[in-house]
């Protein structure tokens, strides 16, 4: 990887875009605005949450969350309709998303790389989820057409048994 110029730091508007869009999906989700949440994202947009830290390639690997569009609206439904026990007595959360470091950007897309600690509380009891997480934000005409294409979770205890969580990373 080469060091990207100067205009593409955290002054550029583009990649100030990009850092706003995972900002405000952070909002929703410790909101538990799913509905709203899943519209971020583009048709072809991926979430995926690896069970190896180290893998870039998702389809013939086993991962906890590999989500595209049909599969996000299925567990929104799950999430938000009926009787679901991973709705029903979610956590509360509260997560922070920083040390952006940006690793592309062009006119149309933008990816970067950050730290996220989420903070969980349920029943008295505080969990915290620790990632790193790869985001690919596509810019479209307007800060309001920007659109998730790719988060990536890289769960700092990926390889160890992980909780049913509730919510959405």
């Amino acid at each position: 990887m080469t060091d990207l110029p100067t205009s593409t730091t955290l002054g550029d508007v583009r990649v100030s875009r990009a850092i706003e869009l995972v900002w405000r999906e952070a909002d929703l989700l410790d909101r538990k605005d799913y509905v709203t949440w899943q519209g971020l994202y583009a048709d072809d947009g991926v979430y995926v949450i690896p069970i190896d830290r180290d893998a870039e390639e998702f389809d013939d690997v086993l991962n906890m969350v590999y989500d595209d569009q049909r599969m996000r609206r299925l567990r929104v439904n799950r999430m938000t309709e009926g009787y679901a026990i991973a709705a029903v007595d979610s956590a509360i959360t509260v997560r922070t998303v920083s040390r952006f470091v940006t690793t592309e950007v062009s006119d149309s897309e933008v990816s970067l790389r950050a730290a996220q600690v989420l903070v969980a509380y349920k029943r008295g009891t505080h969990d915290l989820w620790a990632a790193d997480v790869d985001y690919t934000v596509r810019l479209g005409t307007a800060p309001a057409g920007d659109a998730l294409v790719r988060k990536v979770v890289r769960l700092v205890n990926s390889e160890d048994a992980v909780p049913a969580a509730g919510f959405l990373l």
